[in-house]
């Protein structure tokens, strides 16, 4: 045989295997493989390290809203949206106007298995088509089973309250009392006063008529059919499975306390959980476990955090809530939240993942967007953003960077588009549908909202929301900071100016926003992505790093160090692009949308301060 022949039919090899490396879903292991301006991860999230890892060693970072609380209502049968063209309409928007890459999925066991032993296969079909919207749209995806209240059932039609989660049969099964939550001025009162809602709790983590035994079953089915329906591109943009909102015992047996409920009950739960995740397919991705819902209340707070767990690994994520109750409270705290209001909480929950050896989300964190408290929103919403990126205070940050890190992920609750338009019909009353807000519990809280054209707009300050964030570092993070410049009222809150020691930056950054990153390089060669946020225009969007300068950053080459790129599923969203390929070597980046079309001079001049500041500090 000819060598033509040869190299024809070798090439054919190549082609063939080539189309099966990627429809199988193995990809290619470096940047170098992949189109230069088409450069994506796709591969799993994975924990690694302590850390959300991409199949190029990056560490990630999800940032995201919760989809949604339409899940809780009955009018759209306990799925997010009311159709998929909704759902691409969220997930679009989410992208574009929220800046998130990941999102908290609801799901609702009550739609899932209406009768029991039997999962809903329609139900499961709508809420996959629907996950599947925002997996096409480059969005990660961890589903959660929600509950509040542990169900709607145990709700009369004339009750304040209603609850969302366990079905019907399994409220019959327990003949509980009339529920009443005596004076309650916030629903949560609910979870600690409220007889009936007690002891269906109780009775759900003792397996009273085997209600977790039926559960597990639905959750293992219900991951298996999401894993069959799923493309394996799909399947790989699911990061792993939230098993239970906000766990909460209800009431302690007697001689028992948070702690040893966590220990005897709760954990055995999610190890169970975690077994049903490898039955259906999920091995490979990691259980999103909550601990005791007041473990880290800055009201009433119990012992735990999964404190008797030992070391968690790879297989499970450490993830808990935070709502600043003494600000939702309108008594408890006066004023707004100010700089470095929740770093110290935040710092718990970052030091508690670390012991358990594994990485942290905080799965939820908002405050009420309407209502006697909501005057405080702009400030409290900054602080919790200031508190996931840093672990330091924007009055100490410059002089404090190397205390900073790692940066928290965190999904805000929430992101419905239906906010202020339901028609929910509120434990099943005729005589009580609910329109405006969330229409769940008086609850308002959802950053979006459609116009009367059927646009999505933010309820909230864009700056706020739409954030610079290292969503993949190559490398391990050092410090990061953000300066949002978003607003309370008319007043600009600014709470880490760049100091007067840094001249020359101090005059590039001006009033706009800026981020810093700074990280310590792993020889990876993939580049390191900052989101871009839609007030960050890549025309005129400043970058000053020991990797260079440039002003409006080029499209991403191999050999572009500083370069833009679209982020993935086409929403118009855009990522900053850092490549350096070394080991070991410490690499800083600051990006602003201050002066306009900076002097090389002064760009020069900002390189130099930083790289002095870099080389002092770290």
């Amino acid at each position: 045989m000819d060598m033509p022949n040869i190299r024809a039919r070798l090439l054919v090899v190549l082609v063939i295997l080539s189309g099966f490396l990627t429809v199988s879903g193995v990809r290619p292991a470096t940047a170098e493989a992949l189109p230069d301006s088409l450069w994506f991860d796709d591969t799993p999230i994975t924990v690694q390290d302590g850390r959300f890892t991409d199949g190029q060693g990056r560490e990630v970072v999800l940032r995201g809203y919760n989809v949604s609380g339409e899940t809780k209502l009955a009018e759209n049968k306990g799925l997010p949206f009311a159709s998929v063209a909704d759902a691409r309409k969220s997930a679009t928007a989410l992208r574009a106007l929220g800046g998130g890459n990941s999102v908290r999925f609801l799901l609702s066991w009550a739609y899932a298995e209406p009768v029991r032993g039997q999962v809903d296969t329609a139900y499961l079909s709508a809420a996959t088509a629907q996950m599947r919207a925002f997996l096409d749209a480059g969005i990660r995806v961890y589903p959660d089973f929600h509950q509040d209240l542990y169900s709607r059932y145990l709700f009369d039609p004339d009750s304040w309250y209603t609850g969302d989660g366990a079905p019907k049969w399994a409220v019959d099964l327990g003949n509980y009392p009339d529920e009443s939550c005596g004076i309650c001025f916030l629903w949560g009162q609910n979870i600690t006063q409220n007889g009936a809602v007690k002891a269906a709790q109780h009775d759900f983590w003792h397996n009273t008529h085997g209600l977790q035994d039926s559960f597990l079953a639905m959750a293992q089915q219900t991951m298996a059919y999401v894993r069959q329906n799923l493309t394996a591109d799909q399947f790989r943009g699911v990061i792993g499975f939230d098993p239970y909102n906000e766990p909460y015992a209800g009431s302690y047996d007697s001689g028992q306390n948070s702690r040893t409920w966590e220990r005897d009950l709760l954990w055995p739960f999610y190890v169970k959980f975690r077994a049903r995740m490898d039955a259906a397919g999920w091995q490979d991705k990691p259980a999103f476990v909550e601990p005791n819902l007041f473990w880290n209340g800055n009201v009433s707070k119990e012992e735990g955090g999964l404190l008797d767990a030992g070391v968690l690994g790879s297989r499970y994520v450490f993830n808990t809530h935070f709502y600043d109750q003494k600000a939702i409270s309108g008594i408890l705290m006066w004023g707004n939240a100010s700089d470095g209001q929740y770093v110290n909480d935040f710092r718990t929950v970052r030091d508690r993942a670390a012991a358990l050896g594994t990485t942290g989300i905080v799965s939820e964190f908002g405050h009420p967007l309407n209502g006697s408290t909501a005057g405080k929103a702009p400030t409290v919403l900054k602080a919790m953003y200031q508190a996931l990126d840093s672990r330091v205070k924007g009055a100490d940050w410059w002089t404090a960077p190397a205390t900073s890190g790692p940066v928290l992920s965190g999904s805000q609750w929430q992101w419905d588009i239906y906010h202020g338009r339901h028609h929910e019909l509120m434990n099943g009353n005729p005589d009580k549908v609910l329109t405006e807000g969330d229409a769940w519990n008086d609850e308002d809280l959802s950053a979006v909202r459609l116009d009367d054209s059927g646009t999505a707009v933010l309820r909230q300050d864009a700056r706020l929301l739409d954030r610079i964030y290292p969503s993949a570092t190559a490398g391990t993070t050092a410090a990061f900071t953000y300066e949002d410049r978003s607003r309370d009222g008319s007043t600009t809150l600014t709470w880490n100016p760049v100091p007067g020691s840094l001249p020359n930056v101090s005059r590039l950054v001006g009033t706009g926003q800026y981020g810093l990153l700074v990280w310590r390089s792993d020889g990876t060669s993939a580049p390191t992505e900052l989101h871009l946020p839609a007030s960050f225009p890549t025309a005129t969007t400043t970058v000053v790093s020991d990797l260079g300068t440039s002003y409006g950053p080029p499209a991403y080459t191999r050999t572009t160090p500083i370069a833009a790129a679209p982020e993935p599923g086409g929403t118009g969203s855009r990522r900053l692009l850092l490549t350096a390929p070394d080991n070991g070597v410490l690499h800083y980046a600051l990006v602003t949308n201050g002066t306009a079309n900076p002097a090389p001079a002064l760009l020069n001049a900002a390189r130099s301060e930083l790289s002095a500041w870099a080389a002092q500090e770290f």
